[in-house]
């Protein structure tokens, strides 16, 4: 039981996740800012922001529905957080594998989506309504592909656990080269989940404001950006361990550190994607999930039952 709490509140639980997640948020905003020629934020900015949300009084509208509008928060983090539990970190194996835990997670990381769309669409604002709209429309686009670029390696593998898929790829290396369409689909549909540029048309600042968040202040809108933060370590954490299931050393201090710099590879790739980009109109986004993304997931999946008939 104690070691279970161990695991939920403190690693790879809550309180890592939230420090990470911070830690993270940091390295983006600081990569995206050189990319630019820029200086960037100091290293304790977002921990600045969290503390000074959390200050600040949260106001609920008058026509929000204030038991949604409330609790929609804690729903986000909670599936993030969840996720986490199931995907290999240190070791081969997750805290608590079972054969079909990447459906889970992948229904887990649609739970967060799920939340943006009804906070906006319960905030009974123009503004957030709209930006709850093209949360729900930018749904639809990306995660077909990012479902697919997903399953694709559990295919070849032949296991619906990340855990089986990582062991697999750790005993055949070499087949990971067959998943590399899947990686960089992943990577795309990813930038779209997070709504980052140049999918970030959710919360484009200049058009609808803040989006979903428009009537979100104070702890709640606190909470929302903490769940974003860890939603990019998870989804950081579900591709390290499916297409760079490399070196799990014995030792728990230096797996932890391996943990690390893969997901941080993950992260720097996003950063560069998002400095590189201009942000998309919703329908451009959809069209090239479905007219781009969708078939080259798809001829991922031919790939890995190819070589799967080979092997």
């Amino acid at each position: 039981m104690l070691i279970s709490v161990f695991y939920i509140l403190i690693f790879p639980g809550i309180i890592f996740l939230s420090t990470y997640g911070l830690v993270v948020e940091f390295i983006d905003r600081k990569l995206y800012a050189r990319f630019q020629n820029r200086i960037g934020p100091p290293w304790f900015q977002p921990l600045a922001d969290f503390i000074k949300l959390i200050g600040k009084e949260a106001i609920v509208p008058s026509k929000a529905d204030r038991g949604m509008f409330t609790i929609l928060p804690a729903f986000a983090i909670a599936s993030v957080s969840t996720a986490i539990m199931y995907i290999p970190l240190w070791n081969i194996n997750s805290i608590y594998p079972f054969k079909t835990d990447i459906v889970v997670v992948l229904y887990l990381l649609t739970i967060p989506t799920i939340t943006f769309f009804i906070a906006g669409w319960v905030s009974s604002s123009l503004y957030a309504t709209l930006g709850s709209v093209r949360v729900i429309t930018q749904l639809f686009a990306y995660e077909v592909p990012l479902f697919m670029a997903l399953l694709g390696p559990a295919l070849l593998a032949g296991s619906w656990s990340i855990s089986g898929i990582t062991s697999f790829y750790h005993s055949h290396p070499l087949l990971t080269l067959f998943n590399i369409p899947g990686f960089i689909v992943a990577l795309i549909a990813m930038q779209g989940k997070l709504e980052r540029v140049p999918f970030d048309i959710p919360e484009a600042e200049t058009e609808i404001v803040a989006g979903s968040f428009t009537e979100y202040s104070g702890r709640f809108l606190a909470l929302f950006r903490m769940a974003i933060d860890i939603e990019m370590v998870v989804l950081a954490s579900l591709c390290a361990a499916i297409y760079f299931p490399f070196y799990y050393p014995s030792n728990l201090f230096l797996g932890i550190i391996v943990y690390i710099v893969k997901t941080l590879i993950v992260v720097f790739i996003l950063s560069l994607i998002r400095s590189l980009m201009a942000r998309l109109r919703i329908e451009q986004m959809v069209n090239f999930c479905w007219k781009f993304l969708a078939p080259a997931a798809i001829l991922q999946i031919l790939i890995d039952l190819l070589v799967k008939g080979v092997i």
